[in-house]
């Protein structure tokens, strides 16, 4: 049975959509199994189908009707059995649907065959992400980004229509037509853009190295949030760092990266870098076509792993991000562990919210909060300070009382611990980052390293 979606503030002059999710047989059984679905952890159809929803309306698109079709056995043509297909096409037509979303990957035959069975446009999850982050990219590297990722997939999908040689929809743009460009002008056409956005993201690139470079001469610490999209990560940014990054209820609610300066509990000032959130099944162009933004992840001293533990499906997604994170080059970071920030506490009811922390106790990189209510956020703050305070050495300073630009400087790069004033000197025992030992040893020559 086709079933309607809770309903919603829909606009009738939005575009009517179906959206698909096609559950193979290890979803319905809550186990894993090796087909040719491809998947990166298994979890309930249903849990699947919402976040599909989601995903279309974070487009502004009218889901009229939902449904996860059961694919015990994929179909080379269509990829969904006949039944299905013929049973959907009656229903598109009676509820004038114009757009069908298949969260799944499809091939440019299985869309062409879908397309002539339903009378409207279709396109696979990749297409779905695609458009999405086309629409949200505010940056030109963003831009440049995503429509280099656009292409990319756009340019495996040129195939021979029946009557003419025609485009196949990609995901950037998909909303304005097929276009009737011959195939071999459209693939020229579309491999001379690839090559002028590779080499303008180069330049971007070697900014980026730049910015990187100057900072690291501050030097401040980069610590960087990563999580699912909509886990809470710009809420813990803004309430953290008092930012105004858009945070909404929403997948994909932010896509560029964002960096402030943020001042821990031990007066050490970090980086805080908000990157985009990652999905289940992410598309490899994206993948890809972000790797330069995501490289703000590999500069970072620490990651904290942001996840919405009231989610039902947390653990399945916590799988989606390291796996991410791994095809990055982060291996050893994951293995070693990660921060893992656990979010939206205040969504949890008593019994869940005490398993949680009974978990958290027994694993101190775990850290439950809320990035609304603030609670649990200090801890984390302080998490973050002592894991950054590992590589500090300690050091003995006497200084003139007289000399406040020598002691200013140590509290503002460093992490006081004692301090003894006398008539004419003060005794610091401080915290420092190795660079700033050797730096503050040329400013002083009474610093020394504790034995």
């Amino acid at each position: 049975m086709v079933s309607r979606p809770p309903e919603s503030s829909v606009l009738s002059s939005r575009q009517r959509a179906l959206v698909v999710h096609p559950a193979r047989k290890a979803e319905r059984r809550g186990e894993g199994a090796a087909d040719s679905l491809p998947v990166t952890a298994v979890r309930l159809p249903e849990a699947r189908l919402a976040e599909a929803i989601g995903l279309a309306q974070a487009i502004d698109l009218d889901i009229v009707l939902a449904e996860a079709v059961p694919v015990p056995r994929p179909r080379p043509a269509t990829l969904l059995g006949k039944g299905a297909v013929e049973r959907l096409a009656d229903a598109i037509a009676d509820a004038e649907i114009t757009l069908a979303v298949i969260d799944s990957p499809l091939t440019p035959v299985q869309q062409r065959n879908l397309e002539k069975a339903w009378g409207c446009k279709v396109i696979d999850r990749t297409g779905l992400i695609l458009e999405i982050f086309g629409a949200r990219a505010r940056t030109r590297e963003g831009t440049l980004q995503v429509e280099l990722a656009a292409l990319s997939y756009q340019r495996s999908r040129l195939v021979r229509s029946w009557t003419h040689l025609e485009r196949q929809r990609g995901g950037f743009g998909f909303l304005g037509g097929p276009g009737e460009t011959q195939i071999e002008a459209d693939r020229r056409m579309i491999g001379d853009r690839i090559v002028k956005l590779e080499r303008e993201l180069d330049d971007v690139k070697r900014t980026r190295d730049l910015h990187r470079k100057a900072r690291r001469r501050v030097p401040y610490p980069i610590v960087a949030l990563v999580g699912y999209t909509n886990a809470g990560k710009s809420t813990l940014f803004n309430t953290i760092t008092r930012a105004e990054v858009m945070a909404k209820d929403m997948l994909f609610a932010t896509l560029d990266p964002t960096m402030r300066t943020l001042d821990l509990p031990s007066g050490r000032k970090v980086i805080l870098s908000d990157t985009v959130g990652f999905i289940s099944d992410l598309p490899h162009e994206l993948v890809a076509a972000f790797r330069a933004t995501l490289e703000e992840v590999l500069e970072a001293d620490v990651v904290v792993h942001v996840r919405d533990i009231s989610h039902p499906d947390s653990e399945a997604q916590a799988a989606d991000v390291e796996a991410v994170l791994r095809e990055l080059g982060l291996e050893e970071m994951v293995d070693n562990g990660l921060v893992e920030g656990l979010n939206k506490i205040d969504l949890l009811d008593a019994e869940r919210r005490e398993e949680v922390f009974n978990q958290a106790q027994r694993h101190s990189a775990r850290l439950p909060f809320s990035a609304v209510t603030g609670e649990g956020v200090p801890a984390l703050l302080a998490e973050l300070d002592r894991r950054l305070g590992q590589g500090r050495a300690m050091i003995d300073v006497s200084l003139s009382l007289t000399d406040g630009a020598s002691i200013a400087w140590l509290y503002r790069h460093g992490e006081v611990v004692a301090r003894r004033d006398d008539q004419s000197h003060a005794y610091l025992r401080v915290k420092l980052e190795a660079a700033d030992v050797r730096r503050f040893q040329q400013r002083q020559a009474s610093a020394r390293p504790l034995s």
